[in-house]
């Protein structure tokens, strides 16, 4: 991996199933699933991003009692995986907090079931990660979606992940997992 790999979880807006824009719930397996995987491909930072601050707080005392509690103690491969995480309230102060530790703005990029203009396959963006010279935040919506403007405004956006059939509704640690491995895992069809 050329340069550092960000990622967020983003919490609002969101769309739920009647295409409303809503804030959806952060969720214990997200936090845990997500930081592991994060911690895998060798992701700097990992953001639960949520404007709520109760919430945010509920995130914190879970992340505590895996980073500084019995937890971390119990399990310090999970302690691990949680020195990733960690909290903002919109996608703004992410890119401000990498910004500032990168000394440039993050190429941005999400993931959606749809297609847009700004659609890109994972093979080219691999190579724009390589190729760049700019850190990468990559985005996850959570509900139905990145709300639409908000979408408009990423650098790029992935190709849907297909399956053989015709259903395309994966749970996002799902998505997180092999989009990670598809944009920075082994080059395994090169050996």
């Amino acid at each position: 991996m050329a340069l550092p790999i960000y990622l967020g979880l983003v919490h609002h807006p969101i769309y739920n199933k009647n295409n409303e824009i809503i804030t959806t719930a952060i969720t214990n397996f997200d936090i845990h699933d997500i930081a592991r995987t994060s911690r895998t491909y060798d992701i700097k930072r990992y953001f639960i991003i949520h404007p709520h601050e109760s919430q945010t707080m509920l995130a914190k005392e879970i992340m505590n009692y895996w980073q500084h509690g019995y937890g971390g103690e119990y399990n310090p491969d999970r302690r691990e995986a949680f020195s990733v995480l960690d909290i903002k309230a919109d996608i703004k102060s992410a890119v401000e907090y990498i910004t500032e530790c990168e000394g440039s703005k993050p190429l941005i990029v999400t993931t959606d079931a749809r297609t847009f203009p700004n659609t890109i396959s994972y093979k080219n963006m691999r190579d724009q990660i390589d190729l760049s010279g700019r850190p990468c935040l990559i985005l996850f919506g959570t509900g139905w979606g990145i709300e639409k403007s908000v979408m408009e405004e990423f650098d790029y956006i992935l190709e849907p992940i297909y399956g053989p059939g015709d259903y395309n509704h994966l749970p996002v640690r799902a998505a997180v997992a092999i989009i990670l491995d598809r944009l920075l895992g082994e080059k395994w069809w090169e050996s």
